[in-house]
């Protein structure tokens, strides 16, 4: 399984089966959690390959960002809380947010505690998304990838705080 956000010993754990085979020689980058009016939303593990991320979006480089849920929550509302985050960032057209919003809703569940999510960045192609470790499907749209990750990883994220945790 994934290390908890908290555990001191996180940075030697092994990657879980689905980020080895998308990242090879997964490492975790950095780890922090996101927080809405002080209510725990999730723990976030960003894994990289042993040269780290290539800094900025697009990326030549695969990674994987693995989200551990610390409450419940209808899939609906974490595809329309993506969408309203890459619209705050002003990436994409209104067509593509769109489409990207009715992806993320056909793609992603309803979760409970300790669900976690994973989005793999596949290079020029999209992102994978796993449910537990099990994969629930592909965007093929490397335009939404940059967008998708760059809600937690762009220098304008209104999470600065857990960006500066997940990039170490």
């Amino acid at each position: 399984g994934l290390p908890c956000a908290q555990a001191t010993d996180a940075i030697d754990a092994s990657a879980p089966s689905h980020v080895q085979q998308a990242v090879p020689q997964a490492r975790v980058l950095g780890h922090g959690s996101f927080r809405w009016f002080g209510l725990k939303i999730y723990d976030a593990v960003l894994w990289s390959g042993p040269r780290g991320l290539s800094g900025t979006l697009p990326s030549d480089r695969p990674f994987a960002l693995d989200l551990r849920y610390a409450r419940n929550l209808p899939g609906k509302k974490i595809s329309d809380a993506s969408s309203e985050q890459i619209q705050k960032l002003g990436m994409g057209t209104a067509e593509q947010r769109m489409r990207w919003q009715q992806d993320m809703h056909k793609l992603f569940p309803d979760v409970q505690e300790g669900t976690q999510l994973t989005g793999v960045y596949v290079p020029a192609a999209g992102v994978r998304f796993y449910l537990d470790g099990k994969l629930l499907g592909m965007i093929d749209d490397p335009q939404f990838a940059d967008a998708f990750f760059a809600i937690w990883l762009s220098e304008k994220t209104t999470a600065p705080q857990l960006r500066q945790a997940l990039l170490g």
